[in-house]
């Protein structure tokens, strides 16, 4: 049986990763300078960017779809995982650049946890 609270807790859990999975699609859009500066500071590519958007952006539907919800997971995690790869590459310090795209994941697989009986019940048994 499926707990309210635990849907409405995994929802508002959902958010926070979401709009900031939002914010990076975006930007990588509108592209605006300081995507370029940062593409350059950890010596990726600028023109895919916009390619990269397109990833986060498919994600973030998939992850917000109920039925495509653990694709999306999945998906978003091996995004986020590169990330964590390249700010290791380049030396950035560990807990807050490095390991923050490991809090957003965490975010991310916890809210949908939460948010879907059939997660918790692949985990719990």
């Amino acid at each position: 049986m499926e707990k309210p609270v635990a849907r409405w807790s995994g929802r508002a859990l959902t958010a926070l990763p979401v709009a900031f999975m939002i914010f990076d699609a975006v930007i990588k859009f509108v592209h605006p300078a300081f995507v370029t500066e940062a593409s350059q500071r950890i010596q990726f590519p600028d023109q895919l960017n916009f390619g990269m958007g397109v990833i986060v952006a498919a994600g973030i539907v998939l992850y917000l779809v109920p039925r495509t919800a653990v694709l999306g997971a999945v998906l978003l995690t091996g995004y986020l995982g590169g990330a964590v790869a390249i700010h290791a590459r380049i030396f950035d310090p560990l807990f807050s650049a490095t390991l923050f795209p490991v809090y957003v994941g965490a975010m991310l697989w916890a809210g949908l946890y939460l948010r879907d009986v059939r997660v918790r019940r692949l985990v719990t048994g």
